[in-house]
């Protein structure tokens, strides 16, 4: 059980520790800690650096210049550490979990994964070929082929939140070799940013010592950030299609770019209307559409992709029969339109106040959890006292606030659609 009491904030140790930031936080849990890191690769999005990052990254426990992949994991295993690191979008994230007698050995290794992997061929042909596995796999799901479509109508190609169509990425994948993963950690795998929070049973000055020891040797990376920070210039609403005549139900996505990022004043009051809309199962679009017209098992509402570095998207997204297709969607349309145009009630305010900030407590309840926040925060370029004011931001928020926050940014008038599941038009003979 770990602390989260509202003084969360003075509870955690905040300084440099070799090349990056070190924030650890001592909670009651006995002998076990939790961490999560990341540090910023700065890929270039337009020129598929994304591909290049998640391959880097999938490679990176499969040997080091050291020791191989099995004596990586052969350590691991012998501490029962877990380790892992994944790709996400402009960052690399890193998370973990050891005893805490165990943490220099486990930082040790990922020293090594993160600076001086050994980049086999073998283990890059599995690699890849796993990558394209998973891509056939996402081909195959009307919400993937839907979700990505989406991002297409909103994004360019530089843009953290574009996807690209999943046969050109299957085709990206093929044409990549080594040499582009080798070349890739050289440039963009580096101390930029780096941030690592550790919490549970530990000493401050010992993670401290650990970290700075473990990661004195690396250096910042020379990459310039190169995305794109906004959608793309206002086009008129339309719909894209992605034919999959074999599917039973159709997934649809609907929504538009919004100019806000995460660190705009309308952003929470925003985020607490869209919740009312579309956030639970007691939410606006699941009362009317799922319970009172049946057309759906399932159907919500959310704000993705936002972050302090760029702006994001408000989409809904509802799986359809063919036959309650365009039903569900004017249906959809209509208390979306509804909702903006009227807003939210009182009663609505402040169930959905009690159920945001419970779940961020929930969220706290965990080392592993917290950490996750911890470093979240930290990304955002929030001052630490944030992890303790976002629920009485939250809590202070009055019914103006939230529908004008609604009216401002939610415009369903300006809603693209993308579709997965339909059977292709029919040609004419």
């Amino acid at each position: 059980m770990s602390n989260s009491s509202p003084n969360l904030a003075s509870q955690i140790h905040d300084r440099e520790a070799g090349p990056g930031r070190l924030l650890t936080l001592q909670t009651s849990v006995d002998d076990i800690v939790s961490w999560r890191g990341s540090f910023l690769a700065y890929p270039d999005l337009a020129a598929d650096d994304d591909l290049r990052q998640k391959l880097t990254v999938s490679l990176l426990d499969k040997g080091t210049e050291q020791r191989d992949r099995f004596e990586l994991a052969r350590v691991l295993e012998d501490c029962g550490a877990k380790l892992n690191l994944s790709s996400d979008g402009l960052y690399v994230d890193i998370s973990g979990r050891a005893l805490t007698d165990d943490l220099p050995r486990v930082m040790d290794v990922l020293s090594e994964m993160l600076q001086s992997p050994s980049f086999e061929e073998e283990e890059f042909e599995k690699a890849r070929a796993q990558a394209l596995a998973n891509v056939q796999r996402r081909m195959e799901k009307t919400s993937a082929q839907a979700s990505s479509a989406l991002t297409r109508r909103l994004f360019g190609e530089g843009h953290p939140n574009y996807s690209d169509a999943l046969e050109a990425v299957l085709q990206k994948l093929q044409q990549l070799t080594l040499d582009d993963i080798r070349q890739y950690h050289a440039a963009h795998f580096g101390a930029t940013e780096w941030t690592l929070a550790v919490v549970g049973d530990l000493e401050h000055d010992m993670v401290e010592s650990v970290v700075a020891d473990t990661f004195a040797g690396w250096a910042p990376h020379d990459a310039d950030p190169s995305h794109e920070t906004e959608g793309k210039e206002e086009a008129e609403p339309g719909r894209s299609v992605v034919p999959m005549p074999d599917k039973s139900n159709v997934d649809v996505r609907m929504g538009h770019a919004v100019s806000l990022r995460r660190d705009h004043d309308d952003y929470p009051a925003l985020y607490v209307g869209n919740y009312i809309l579309g956030g639970d199962f007691a939410a606006r679009l699941m009362n009317t559409v799922r319970d009172e017209k049946g057309l759906t098992y399932h159907i919500s509402s959310g704000l993705s992709g936002v972050s302090t570095r760029y702006a994001g998207y408000w989409q809904t997204s509802v799986t359809l029969s063919h036959d309650a297709l365009e039903e569900g969607i004017e249906t959809t349309t209509e208390v979306i339109r509804q909702f903006v145009e009227e807003g939210a009630t009182e009663e609505e305010l402040e169930s959905k106040k009690t159920t945001i900030t419970g779940s961020y407590a929930v969220g706290l309840a965990t080392t592993r959890r917290l950490a996750q926040s911890i470093l979240t925060n930290a990304e955002r370029g929030f001052d630490l006292e944030y992890l303790d004011r976002f629920p009485e931001e939250i809590e202070g928020l009055t019914l103006d606030d939230v529908n004008e926050a609604v009216r401002t940014h939610l415009r369903p008038d300006a809603m693209h659609e993308a579709l997965a599941g339909v059977a292709p038009e029919p040609v004419d003979a």
